[in-house]
C-alpha cells in the first residue's frame, strides 16, 4: 500500500492551536510485508540515522497495528519524505496521520477519518496539524471529551501558497518557551474576535479580508523575535499581493497566501531577499491522508 500524507500550516495568525490547512506537499510512504522489518529514507530526513534506528512512523504503525491484529508480519518501509523537519510544515503530523492509517488498512480496516483523527490525538494534542492533514482544506478545531470537532471549509483552487522555508529549524517545544504564561485581556480579545473573524472568511471565501483578521497578539510577533528576518518577509509578502502572511505553526517557515497569479511575483520578491533561503509555491490541498 502507498499512503500520502500532505503537509500543513497550524495557527494562520491569531488562530493558536486551533487553525490550520492543508498543503500539496507530500510525504509517501510504501508498505509491504516481507520477513524482516526494513526502513528505507528518501528526502528529508535521509542522512538522519535516528530515523532509521528508531523511526517515530515505525513506531507508532507497530503499536496500532499490534492492537488491531495478533499476526507476526513484518514490513518494508519506504518513506520519501518531501516535508522539511521542524520547519513548522506538520512533518510530525504527516508521520502520525499516515502511521495510523496505514496501520488500520494492512490489518485490513477501513476506520473514518473522524476515527484515525480521534486516535492521533494520543499522539499530539492539539488539532490545528493533524485536522487539515487527515480531512485536508482549511479546518477550525476543539477538543471535547478527548474527540476532536472539527469543521471544514474546501480552498480555492486558483489559490496558491508561497513558503518561505529558512535553513534554520526551530522546535516546537523551543519556540513554547519563549511564550509567557499568562496574557492580558486585550490580547486574548484580540485573538477571540480575530480567529472568528478568521475562520469566517476562510467559509465565506471572503479571501480579501484574510490580512487584517490574521493579525496575532499572543505568540507569533514573540517567535518571529528568534529570527528577526521573518519580519522583513511578512513585510515584502504584503507588498506583493499576499492575502495572508503568517508564521507558519511555530515556525521557522512563514507562510504565504495569495491568488495564483500572485504567486511567481511573491516567490521572486522573497528569493532575491532571501537567496539562501528555500521558496516553494504549492498548491493548497483538500483531500487529506490519501491510501492507495
Amino acid at each position: 500500500m502507498t499512503i500520502l500524507a500532505p503537509a500543513t500550516s497550524a495557527n494562520l495568525g491569531p488562530g493558536f492551536d486551533s487553525l490550520g490547512l492543508a498543503i500539496k506537499l507530500h510525504n509517501t510512504t510504501k508498505i509491504k510485508t516481507q520477513k524482516f522489518t526494513q526502513i528505507s529514507v528518501r528526502g528529508e530526513g535521509a542522512q538522519n540515522t535516528w530515523i532509521k534506528t528508531n523511526n517515530t512512523f515505525v513506531n507508532i504503525f507497530n503499536e496500532i497495528y499490534s492492537t488491531l491484529n495478533n499476526d507476526k508480519k513484518k514490513f518494508h518501509f519506504d518513506f520519501e519524505n518531501n516535508i522539511p523537519l521542524s520547519r513548522g510544515l506538520g512533518s510530525s503530523s504527516a508521520v502520525i496521520v499516515g502511521a495510523i492509517a496505514s496501520a488500520y488498512k494492512m490489518a485490513g480496516f477501513a476506520p473514518s477519518k473522524q476515527k484515525v483523527l480521534d486516535t492521533a490525538l494520543k499522539y499530539e494534542s492539539h488539532p490545528d496539524n493533524i485536522a487539515p492533514c487527515v480531512f485536508g482544506g482549511f479546518n477550525a478545531s476543539i477538543i471535547e471529551d478527548g474527540k476532536v470537532f472539527s469543521k471544514k471549509a474546501h480552498l480555492d483552487e486558483n489559490l496558491r501558497a508561497v513558503l518561505l522555508i529558512p535553513d534554520t529549524a526551530i522546535s516546537t517545544k523551543k519556540s513554547r518557551s519563549l511564550l509567557p504564561i499568562n496574557y492580558s485581556v486585550a490580547e486574548c480579545v484580540n485573538n477571540l474576535s480575530h480567529t472568528g473573524v478568521l475562520s469566517a472568511c476562510f467559509f465565506s471565501k471572503d479571501y480579501k479580508n484574510l490580512r487584517i483578521a490574521s493579525r496575532d497578539a499572543m505568540h507569533e510577533e514573540r517567535r518571529m523575535q528568534a529570527l528577526p528576518q521573518l519580519f522583513i518577509a511578512r513585510k515584502i509578502a504584503y507588498e506583493n499581493g499576499a492575502l495572508l502572511s503568517t508564521l507558519s505553526g511555530s515556525g521557522s517557515t512563514f507562510f504565504n497566501l495569495c491568488f495564483k497569479e500572485d504567486a511567481p511575483r511573491i516567490s521572486k520578491a522573497l528569493e532575491n531577499e532571501f537567496n539562501a533561503y528555500k521558496v516553494l509555491i504549492c498548491e493548497l490541498d483538500n483531500n487529506g491522508y490519501e491510501i492507495s
